[in-house]
């Protein structure tokens, strides 16, 4: 894979500064450009990395979800997902990986696990399309790209140490945010299927089917859902800590997408 599409939220906004960490998979840095790219939905702030590997010259093209043209990061349910979707589909990517730090409701999914999303649960009632004027409906049956899935398994499984017989796919539930949810909530989304919790991705994902652009989405566990943390069911949750969390794992981050690259 040539050209890869990165998009991170709020936990690896330092990920487009990150240039070291390819190193030591054969990635030699030989440009990174900041570029200002403009959609019919509005300006996207790109950072497209150049490297040269022994397979050849990859380029990684970064978007941060939560970009505000230089203001406070957009809180998840401004985020403008149009725009950044056409940015990134208008780069020539290859594909698209999404990084996600999520809140853990399966018990197996313990906070500093990454695993990948196999599904997703939107109930929120946004609609979120590219055809808001035209009649066209998106299959959803399989809302990730199996491709990507299959190596992102493959490699997470091997870095972690994830025996085959532990879970590593997980459905993703959609909350409407910016509050974090109730314990209350969180067992209803259990009941009704939901294994994580986040503000953003889904959405991104419906996009990505709309224009045929293959798309995984990688789940970091960043913290228990409300309600969930073992020996303190009041634990508060507290966003700057929760992204502090997601930091700690990008040499996972960085080593899965230098192997998709190398495929």
């Amino acid at each position: 894979m040539d050209r890869l599409g990165l998009i991170g939220g709020t936990g690896l906004v330092s990920i487009a500064d990150q240039n070291q960490p390819l190193k030591i998979y054969g990635f030699e840095l030989i440009s990174n450009e900041q570029i200002k790219c403009e959609t019919p939905y509005g300006a996207v702030p790109l950072n497209v990395q150049e490297y040269s590997t022994p397979l050849g010259i990859k380029t990684l093209v970064f978007v941060q979800r939560h970009h505000n043209d230089g203001e406070a990061n957009r809180q998840p349910h401004m985020i403008n997902h149009k725009a950044n979707i056409w940015a990134i589909l208008h780069s020539k990517v290859d594909a698209l990986v999404s990084v996600c730090s999520v809140g853990a409701i399966h018990s197996s999914f313990q906070p500093g696990r990454i695993g990948i999303t196999e599904q997703y649960i939107d109930f929120t009632g946004v609609a979120m399309s590219f055809h808001d004027s035209t009649s066209k409906f998106t299959s959803m049956t399989t809302p990730f790209d199996e491709s990507l899935n299959s190596r992102l398994e493959e490699h997470l499984r091997s870095i972690q140490g994830v025996a085959s017989d532990e879970p590593l796919r997980f459905t993703y539930w959609l909350t409407q945010g910016p509050q974090f949810e109730t314990p209350a909530e969180i067992q209803a989304i259990e009941t009704l299927g939901g294994d994580v919790v986040g503000m953003t991705m889904p959405r991104e994902a419906k996009l990505c089917a709309e224009v045929q652009l293959p798309y995984a989405a990688i789940l970091i566990s960043s913290n228990w859902a409300a309600g969930r943390m073992p020996g303190n069911e009041k634990a508060q949750l507290n966003h700057e800590e929760v992204s502090k969390e997601a930091n700690k794992h990008l040499d996972t981050i960085w080593s899965s997408l230098a192997f998709l690259m190398n495929q």
